[in-house]
């Protein structure tokens, strides 16, 4: 039976399991313990952040991220639409609506110059969004100078939606790290994992307290269990932070395995008629955490979704490219500005297997299968 190549899976080392063993051996198995200190202070270093808060998921972030900020119901979110649903279900936690920004061409991440003209507009009627989400999408970075000068310019926090782009780098420095928080996922298809995890970031400590204390249901400092605000049960475990610790001492492996990945991929099919990878931005330096490309039906003869499922009948996963958060059912009644771009990429857009443990006879696999697809054309 031929063995199934899947798009991203976990990839272990031996480090994360010397944590864990000590985690038992000192049964810090209760969910604060060491390993969740040390993971903190070690990805604040690995980052370039001065604090940080290690949390149970990205959307658990994000919801706080959402919180501190002091997002409540009615609030408007300005959003990025090309990204996963988590990146805006917090929104509607707090009873707030999201407003879906269109992406650009040369990151596929947020389009600065709608961004800017979006709240142009919305200063001049005095209806400015409570916050702006920006999304690093497919281990890319976002183009953050334009975005942050037009958050900063209209007094807006801005939060990096970084779940996808651990790693990465813009201009030197490390996206999720500039904004005024920054969240990153370790879900089990990231670039590392703690199984399910993540972490809320930024450079004001009383934000990261606050975050910590929100996270461990908000209990007051008393002998008994005493609370004046609700909390959520949203901390990383002792034990997960000890997987988390192993994975980041080999991030800069897993990070050049990826883009390995994605330059065999390129040598082998970039000359294919109507495939196109997805750009790696001039200002920075891409994780490719999935290699994506889309698909010109006219050119090279069949759609994205005859590839995908002449690659799924070889055991194969790919997925298409996110589908756009203002053409979702929950949110159809969500304003969007822009929106042509993002909905060509999803039209287009697919995934290839990308994990950092892939072999060369899988990757090896992937590209004859795309080749025989044009071949028999």
């Amino acid at each position: 039976m031929t063995e199934q190549i899947l798009l991203s899976t976990p990839h272990m080392g031996i480090q994360e399991l010397e944590f864990v063993k000590e985690a038992f051996e000192t049964n810090w198995i209760a969910p604060v313990g060491p390993h969740i200190n040390a993971f903190e202070e070690e990805f604040c270093q690995v980052v370039g952040a001065s604090y940080a808060a290690a949390l149970s998921s990205g959307t658990a972030a994000l919801h706080l991220a959402l919180r501190l900020i002091g997002v409540e119901t009615g609030d408007e979110i300005f959003c990025s639409t090309l990204t996963f649903i988590a990146t805006a279900s917090p929104i509607t936690y707090l009873g707030a609506k999201p407003v879906f920004i269109d992406s650009d061409r040369y990151s596929w991440n947020m389009d600065p110059n709608l961004l800017w003209d979006a709240l142009t507009q919305r200063a001049k009627i005095g209806k400015l969004p409570k916050a702006v989400i920006l999304v690093h999408l497919y281990g890319q970075s976002a183009d953050l100078d334009p975005i942050i000068a037009a958050c900063n310019h209209y007094e807006i926090p801005l939060i990096e939606d970084a779940a996808e782009a651990l790693g990465a780098t813009y201009k030197g420095r490390t996206p999720g790290t500039l904004g005024k928080i920054g969240i990153y996922s370790f879900n089990g298809n990231k670039i590392i994992t703690t199984s399910g995890g993540g972490m809320l970031v930024s450079d004001d400590q009383g934000l990261v307290e606050k975050a910590r204390f929100l996270a461990t249901q908000a209990r007051d400092p008393a002998p008994h269990y005493q609370h004046s605000e609700i909390g959520y049960n949203y901390r990383l475990s002792n034990v997960l932070a000890g997987i988390g610790r192993g994975q980041l001492k080999v991030l800069s492996d897993r990070v050049a395995a990826r883009r390995h990945n994605f330059e065999v991929y390129h040598q082998a099919l970039g000359e294919l008629p109507g495939i196109e990878f997805m750009p790696e931005a001039s200002f920075g330096r891409s994780t490719r955490w999935l290699t994506c490309l889309t698909v010109d039906p006219n050119l090279f003869g069949v759609d994205r979704e005859t590839i995908r499922l002449a690659l799924a009948k070889e055991q194969i996963e790919s997925r298409p490219v996110w589908k756009p958060l203002h053409l979702q059912p929950v949110f159809a009644a969500c304003e969007s500005i822009g929106g042509t771009v993002a909905e060509d990429l999803f039209e287009r857009g697919l995934c290839l297997p990308s994990g950092s443990n892939l072999t060369p006879r899988d990757i090896d696999r992937v590209i004859q299968a795309i080749q025989q697809i044009h071949a028999n054309l």
